[in-house]
């Protein structure tokens, strides 16, 4: 019987110490809402929609303390649609996140795989009061469309934090057979947080060259660059924010929508322009109220655009969120931006939301 009982310790104690050393975390988040769009060339448009505030998603996240200080992690995750159960993307499973890497004390932090970039972080996470989410996303305005947001073959370096300072860099392989700069990008950032306080500044670069394919030559094209300064303060009565983005070069400021208002002549990506976001945050009744004034200045083509929205966030426990927006864009000089939230770019000049958000 003490054998056994020794036995059963030292194995318990085992179990205990990988306990500590290692374990993995499903999360994730459903967020579902009603949806009301107008003013576009399909009219009134109302849906039942997966991922107004935050994309709804399922992800596994681990970590392994290797000892030293240092641990391995790994995170995988998967786009969902609340409203209809299918993946985001039909066919890929993990087209959100998938990367692995080792995380150190003293170190920093560098991962590899699909990630998100420090300009998405930046506005999503410091600069826009609606967190890129609900009918006043800053996405509405602001270039976040595909690379801009995350990129695949991607190496990224995370700095501790010395005095409130830190700093990120961001290379992501073009992989175009014969050429090593074809696609390419790289992005940086630095950083400032205190109690109050939270400065970015970040710069994204992509290389448009496509190599050559056999008989096809290879295409040059300009760069696209965007270099956007973020910052929130909290006052405590209220959360200001601010950002300011330019864009420079071919691609650096996609369309989200073609042409959303069937215009003779299609609405032109601009290729020189920057944006202005003032918003704000004020407690309120239990929850957070949220505004913001976003403007669009298209050096390049003069097509010009302006949003007002505001939102209420009601926070039914540490997990629950209730939630509604509306949100309007004035669009200039045959420019077609829409109001859309964080999954879908939307339709028309005009959107509301009502809706709820878990997250687990």
């Amino acid at each position: 019987m003490k054998k056994l009982t020794l036995a059963a310790l030292i194995i318990g104690g085992f179990a205990a110490q990988a306990q500590a050393q290692s374990n993995v975390t499903i999360y994730g988040i459903a967020d579902a809402g009603f949806v009301a769009e107008r003013g576009g060339v399909n009219g009134s448009v109302n849906k039942v929609t997966s991922g107004v505030g935050s994309a709804s998603r399922l992800g596994f996240k681990g970590v392994e303390d290797l000892g030293g200080g240092t641990s391995a992690i790994f995170t995988i995750e998967s786009g969902v649609k609340i409203d209809t159960g299918d993946q985001d993307t039909a066919g890929v499973f993990a087209q959100r996140q998938a990367f692995v890497g080792l995380k150190s004390t003293e170190a920093g932090q560098i991962t590899l795989g699909r990630q998100y970039t420090m300009l998405y972080n930046a506005l999503s996470q410091v600069a826009d009061p609606f967190g890129a989410g609900y009918a006043g996303s800053a996405k509405n305005l602001f270039p976040t469309g595909g690379v801009n947001t995350r990129l695949s073959n991607s190496i990224v370096y995370n700095s501790p934090v010395f005095s409130g300072f830190s700093f990120d860099a961001l290379y992501g392989m073009g992989e175009q057979a014969g050429d090593n700069t074809a696609g390419r990008q790289f992005g940086f950032g630095i950083n400032y947080t205190s109690k109050e306080l939270n400065v970015r500044l970040v710069h994204n670069n992509k290389n448009n060259d496509v190599a050559a394919v056999g008989a096809t030559p290879a295409v040059r094209k300009d760069k696209a660059k965007n270099t956007l300064l973020a910052a929130n303060y909290d006052f405590g009565v209220a959360k200001v924010y601010f950002g300011y983005e330019k864009d420079k070069g071919a691609g650096s400021a996609p369309l989200p929508v073609a042409n959303a208002y069937g215009l003779p002549v299609a609405p032109k990506a601009s290729a020189d322009g920057n944006e202005l976001l003032l918003g704000v945050g004020v407690p309120m009744g239990g929850g957070t109220l949220v505004a913001s004034y976003i403007r669009k200045d298209d050096k390049s083509n003069n097509q010009d655009a302006n949003q007002f929205g505001i939102g209420y966030l009601y926070a039914l426990s540490k997990r629950t969120t209730a939630y509604t927006a509306i949100a309007k864009i004035k669009n200039k000089n045959g420019a077609g931006y829409t109001v859309g939230n964080n999954t879908e770019a939307g339709t028309g000049d005009k959107a509301f939301n009502l809706g709820i958000r878990h997250a687990f």
